[in-house]
């Protein structure tokens, strides 16, 4: 089999949910099923909460104990059911139960994705990590468009039956042959029975993982008001996804050209880059406040996002045994994608209320320690390098 294109094609069937979910679902609770924006609002946050505790706890766990597609094919089966559970529920209690099951199963199936890739490249079975995640953006953009069509004629109700079909074909797929290493049930070794913590004895996963959590933690203010901010710089409403698709369509470019771009780039380069990227994104956000800066800024979401994301994807695979993947892409999913998000929405909102651009150059107080940290990792690192060297040199 081509494990390249299957990759490929698990990322953009996965990404396609994603693009319906992530911009669309709170708007669904609100226009198809009543709720208010309040009411919404602690539906997703308490969700955002189950989605950490999944991927920190009992995603890792789960990995210890059963293969990658054994993964892929219960969560893929568990997030269709709790869609189904949705189309007859109506009332606050029944959505915010639902939402909790939803968010404990579909989310995990991020990192269970991103660590089969990890494993594949280990084993030498997939070349092209960036080429693969790259088809992730191109679904997540094409669900966007496609979304947008569909609710213009329909209405929002359509949002849930685009996610119900679009699972569908996730659970479909998960269930036909996958690479033989990702059917292998992982074996006991007492040696690697250390939990999470025992990541923190290898050398430098502290540093990286807390450079990529303030990282993403800076996207929280253009996530929940990039959309309301447009509409404070009177961006024709037409437009508006068309403008907040330029940064997908930055990550799409930098993941197809990134395995040849940045072979030979460090880590700490890497990342250094990212924070320096996201620096001068929300520097321009703030200092020009019109919606042809906006436009340009959103090209550097290949920096600040996808440049970090795949920065700590390289430091996984050339660091991290592959056993231990699964409990390091649970600790990044749940305090670097999901918590450390939820805190700086907190922030930006309150920055957001005195002055819409505060709410983005803000977002300094994390790229700018993130750029410090960068820069010393990669210090230390190349000082490591020298040293090895030296050693390796005959006396």
């Amino acid at each position: 089999m081509n494990i390249q294109r299957w990759m490929s094609r698990q990322f953009f069937t996965f990404f396609m949910t994603w693009g319906i979910f992530l911009p669309y679902w709170t708007g669904w609770l609100i226009n198809a099923k009543g709720m208010t924006v309040s009411q919404a609002s602690l539906i997703m946050s308490l969700g955002l909460l189950a989605r950490g505790l999944s991927t920190l706890l009992a995603f890792p766990y789960l990995s210890g104990k059963f293969s990658s597609k054994t993964l892929l094919n219960g969560m893929g089966i568990a997030t269709l059911i709790s869609i189904l559970c949705y189309i007859p529920a109506n009332s606050f209690t029944s959505l915010l139960v639902i939402t909790l099951l939803f968010h404990f199963c579909y989310p995990a199936l991020m990192p269970a994705l991103d660590s089969a890739a990890g494993i594949l490249v280990q084993h030498n079975q997939l070349k092209h990590y960036g080429k693969s995640r790259s088809w992730g953006s191109i679904g997540f953009v094409i669900a966007g468009l496609i979304l947008t069509v569909f609710t213009g004629a329909l209405g929002d109700q359509v949002i849930l039956w685009m996610m119900l079909l679009g699972t569908m074909v996730l659970v479909y797929l998960s269930l036909l042959r996958a690479p033989d290493v990702l059917t292998v049930k992982p074996k006991v070794d007492k040696a690697n029975q250390g939990g999470m913590l025992k990541l923190f004895t290898i050398k430098h996963f502290a540093l990286v993982l807390l450079v990529v959590i303030l990282l993403q933690a800076a996207h929280a203010s253009y996530y929940n008001y990039g959309y309301i901010y447009l509409q404070e710089l009177h961006a024709p409403k037409y437009l508006i996804g068309v403008i907040i698709n330029i940064a997908v369509i930055a990550e799409i470019i930098f993941f197809s050209r990134a395995d040849k771009a940045f072979h030979k780039f460090s880590v700490g380069s890497l990342l250094a880059l990212a924070a320096l990227g996201s620096t001068i994104r929300w520097i321009l956000l703030f200092a020009f406040p019109n919606v042809i800066v906006f436009c340009l800024a959103q090209t550097l979401h290949a920096c600040s996002f996808a440049m970090g994301h795949y920065a700590f994807m390289k430091y996984l695979i050339k660091n991290i045994p592959h056993e231990q993947i699964p409990k390091a892409q649970g600790i990044y999913s749940a305090l670097a994608l999901s918590w450390s998000t939820a805190v700086f929405t907190i922030f930006g909102g309150y920055l957001y209320e005195i002055e819409p651009r505060y709410a983005f150059i803000g977002m300094i107080v994390c790229t700018v320690p993130a750029m410090m940290l960068a820069l010393v990792y990669r210090k230390m690192n190349q000082k490591q390098q020298l040293q090895e060297m030296n050693t390796d040199l005959p006396s």
